[in-house]
C-alpha cells in the first residue's frame, strides 16, 4: 500500500493507477468515507486513458488516525503532500461533499499558485458555508450539526447506517431503488475511520467559510449537484458557488441525491468526462 508522510508526520494513504504520463485526475472523497467511494469514477476514467489518484483523508480509511488536524487547512495540506510527492501537473481535481471543500481550499492555496491545476470539479460540495449565520441565513442551523455530533458520539455504527440507508442516497424516498450493497459499503468505509476525526470533521465541513477560496479560483470549474440533495441543500451550495467562481459552469440534476456519483454514475461519469475534455 502507498503512503506519503505529511510535514506534521501523518501517514496518508493513496491510490495511483494508470499511465504515469497521462493527464492526472485527483479525487477527494466526502465525510466520513475513503478513496474507495470513487471506485466507479476511477475505473471509468482509467478506462478512458487517464491517470487516476485518490487519497484517504487523515483519520479516514487507511490513513493514520491522528488526534489533531481535522480541519480544512490540514485537509488541503495533506492533499498537497500527495500532489507534490507524485509531482502531479496539469491535473483535474474532483471533490465530493467535504472533498469539494478540500478541493476549493487546495486549488486556491496550493494548486493554482504552484501552476499544477488544469480544471476543478465540485460535486454536491459544501462551500461556501453550510452553517446558518447572520450573514448566511439560508444555511443549515447549528442544531442539525449538534445532532450529528450527538448521534456519532452515542452510537457511530448505527448513525452511519441511518445516513447511508436514508438521506445520503435518497433511499428514504418512496420511489427509490435501494441497493443494500451500497449501504453496506458506505458503512464499511465510515467504520474504517476514527471516531474523533469524524467528530471533528463535522465542524470542518459545516463551519468553514470558503467564500474567499472560491473567489480565488480562476481555472475552469464545473459545479454540479442534485436538486434533491438532502445533506447539502443545493440552493445554499451549488447556486452560491457558481456566483463566486470566476470561470464556472453549473449543472443541476433534477431529482438526484447527495450520493449521485454512486446512484447515477452512468449519467455523471460521461458528463464529467465531457467537461474535462471540453
Amino acid at each position: 500500500m502507498s503512503y506519503v508522510t505529511t510535514k506534521d508526520g501523518v501517514e496518508i494513504f493513496y491510490k495511483d493507477w494508470g499511465p504515469k504520463d497521462a493527464q492526472p485526475i485527483h479525487f477527494h472523497h466526502g465525510w466520513p468515507l475513503s478513496s474507495d467511494d470513487w471506485d466507479a469514477q476511477m475505473l471509468f476514467f482509467l478506462g478512458n486513458g487517464y491517470r487516476v489518484i485518490a487519497h484517504d483523508r487523515r483519520g479516514h480509511g487507511r490513513s493514520q488516525q491522528v488526534s489533531e488536524g481535522h480541519d480544512m487547512d490540514h485537509y488541503a495540506a495533506d492533499a498537497n503532500a500527495v500532489v507534490e510527492h507524485l509531482n502531479l501537473r496539469n491535473a483535474i481535481h474532483i471533490g465530493h461533499s467535504t472533498g469539494g471543500g478540500e478541493v476549493a481550499r487546495y486549488v486556491a492555496k496550493y494548486g493554482e499558485p504552484q501552476g499544477r491545476v488544469a480544471k476543478a470539479i465540485l460535486v454536491s460540495s459544501v462551500p461556501p458555508l453550510m452553517l446558518q449565520t447572520a450573514t448566511n441565513p439560508e444555511g443549515t442551523p447549528i442544531e442539525v450539526f449538534n445532532g450529528y455530533r450527538a448521534a456519532l458520539a452515542a452510537n457511530r455504527a448505527q448513525f452511519f447506517r441511518d445516513i447511508a440507508s436514508g438521506p445520503f442516497y435518497g433511499f428514504n424516498r418512496p420511489d427509490a431503488k435501494v441497493y443494500p450493497g451500497v449501504i453496506d459499503n458506505w458503512w464499511r468505509q465510515g467504520m474504517m475511520g476514527g471516531a474523533k476525526p469524524h467528530y471533528d470533521g463535522i465542524k470542518a465541513f459545516s463551519e468553514t467559510d470558503q467564500t474567499e477560496d472560491l473567489k480565488r479560483i480562476t481555472v475552469p470549474t464545473l459545479v454540479t449537484q442534485g436538486d434533491d440533495d438532502q445533506i447539502v441543500p443545493y440552493t445554499d451550495a451549488a447556486e452560491k458557488q457558481i456566483k463566486l467562481l470566476k470561470n464556472g459552469t453549473l449543472k443541476i440534476y433534477k431529482g438526484f441525491p447527495h450520493g449521485m456519483l454512486t446512484t447515477h454514475a452512468d449519467i455523471l461519469n460521461p458528463d464529467l468526462l465531457a467537461f474535462i475534455r471540453g
